[in-house]
């Protein structure tokens, strides 16, 4: 490979770099807001985060996060944010399967970083 092609290929990779392009999974945060795990109750809808198939209540609940558990954001369409289980309770859950994957209502989530 010649100088100058090397030369381009750098400046392309820098330029990739400083412009801050958001990759997914850079915005992460934890569940808030919602009733300690030990006032859970699965039929009440106390003491978790419910996560759906679809961003908005008429989906299926597919899984529960809870208070704490550390999430990643990985897409946003309203008020609601397409999250995965990271780390906490949500690995080990009361209801649904390990590590839920799926839509979250963003009113209990404090998230940071370079997020959608």
């Amino acid at each position: 490979m010649n100088n100058a092609i090397r030369l381009v290929l750098a400046a392309t990779s820098v330029g990739l770099v400083l412009s801050g392009a958001a990759l997914a999974g850079d915005c992460t945060g934890n569940v808030v807001g919602v009733r300690p795990i030990t006032q859970y109750n699965h039929a009440a809808g106390n003491g978790f985060l419910a996560v759906r198939s679809g961003p908005g209540t008429g989906y299926t609940q597919i899984g529960e996060l809870y208070l704490g558990d550390e999430i990643s954001v990985w897409d946003r369409q309203g008020n609601w944010l397409y999250v995965y289980c990271m780390s906490g309770r949500c690995q080990t859950p009361l209801w649904g399967n390990p590590t839920p994957q799926g839509w979250a209502y963003a009113k209990y989530m404090s998230i940071g970083g370079v997020c959608p």
